[in-house]
């Protein structure tokens, strides 16, 4: 005797493998999204022009471009774990400085191996490039620190794809899944 293919199960598995399959879809929408952003990114970084970094401070759109703040006053100094220019492991040197006209802006000055490195340093003009934060990394370094490593587009991942993959073995494990439980019925 055969039993009948259950519908409630059935109907809960479609929907399942259904979500399963728009969310992978979704992932591949996100990887060309991904793939325009960092395209976007990638031509900033190569564009020579300075942008004011301004009160409003700074936009997305303008991330990876070279930038200049003035510093009219320091405020939290840290450190924080980073690398220098040629990849060593050491101490970024960061301050939020107060902007004229109202605003902050965070400001990595340089690297340094010793995390107390310039707490001398009273503000001023400030050319960097914009990194995601967002925050100015300073270029050339301030306060005689040594460079810090510049902010790279090409490092942010763009793992859309397989995350597409995931989805779609999901969808299809689950139909294999429901196929055997289906053929154990029998």
């Amino acid at each position: 005797m055969t039993r009948r293919i259950p519908i409630f199960a059935s109907l809960i598995v479609l929907i399942a493998v259904g979500a399963m399959v728009w969310l992978g879809l979704w992932q591949l929408q996100r990887m060309h999204w991904k793939e325009a952003l960092l395209a976007h990114y990638a031509s900033a970084a190569r564009d020579p022009v300075i942008v004011p970094w301004t009160a409003r401070g700074v936009g997305e759109d303008l991330l990876y471009r070279r930038a200049r703040l003035t510093c009219a006053s320091v405020g939290a100094r840290s450190s924080i774990a980073g690398n220098n220019a040629k990849g060593d492991a050491g101490v970024v040197q960061t301050v939020r400085c107060a902007l004229p006209g109202g605003g902050d802006a965070l400001v990595v000055l340089g690297w340094s191996q010793q995390p107390n490195a310039a707490t001398d340093w009273k503000g001023g003009e400030v050319t960097g490039i914009i990194a995601p934060g967002p925050r100015l990394v300073a270029d050339p370094p301030l306060a005689g620190l040594q460079p810090s490593a510049a902010p790279d587009p090409a490092e942010i991942p763009n793992n859309h794809f397989s995350y597409a993959v995931q989805w779609f073995l999901f969808a299809a494990t689950a139909l294999v899944i429901y196929g055997l439980a289906l053929a154990r019925r029998k």
